[in-house]
């Protein structure tokens, strides 16, 4: 299973703190069905994955506050915008996990900003397989969220939606940090940014 060494619990349990304090039990849940998925998707073919050299193993405090900073900041907010946001951001992460899991699996994908063709794997990379791999993973949090805050079904296809967009803005920082601007941890930050911001418009 995915393992987080002592500094990534400590970070997860904060960020977890944090959630269940502003957010309630219900922000909480839905973040932990974001680790089960993450789990899933990871240990997915893993053989191929550890042979392509993509496979990712232990996470430490950097991934958890990466993927956790800004859904523990929209659920500090959620006493003013409601869950929207904070259920945003976390299909954002959700997809790019997705993403970045399956989508690797999809043949070369396209540089996002030359298209031109780059190995599986690589940060800024896109790929068809990627985009659908993207919105299920936004589509499975949005349905979750439905069901744990009775969100109608428009409510919860914008934040899938969202979501989608939001992962698409990680994979744009990603084609910045091939340039040399930025790191992963700031390409996961601007995805879960702007699928939060978004969320603020529901």
């Amino acid at each position: 299973m995915l393992l987080l060494d002592m500094k990534g619990i400590v970070s997860a349990f904060l960020v977890g703190s944090i959630v269940y304090i502003f957010g309630g039990a219900e922000e909480l849940f839905l973040l932990i069905a974001f680790l089960a998925f993450s789990i899933l998707v990871t240990r997915y073919d893993y053989y191929d994955k550890k042979e392509m050299g993509v496979y990712e193993y232990e996470r430490g405090w950097k991934n958890v506050l990466s993927n956790g900073f800004f859904p523990a900041v929209f659920a500090v907010f959620s006493p003013v915008f409601g869950p929207y946001p904070f259920v945003a951001s976390v299909a954002a992460i959700t997809a790019d996990k997705f993403s970045s899991e399956l989508g690797i699996f999809g043949g070369n994908p396209y540089d996002v900003f030359t298209l031109k063709r780059v190995k599986p794997g690589a940060s800024g990379a896109v790929s068809s397989l990627g985009f659908l791999a993207s919105f299920a993973g936004a589509s499975f949090t949005a349905l979750t969220a439905m069901v744990l805050f009775s969100f109608s079904s428009v409510v919860a296809l914008k934040l899938a939606f969202f979501g989608f967009v939001g992962c698409f803005a990680d994979s744009v920082a990603g084609a910045f940090e091939q340039r040399g601007f930025g790191t992963k941890e700031t390409s996961n930050l601007a995805g879960a940014f702007v699928g939060g911001l978004l969320g603020v418009l529901v």
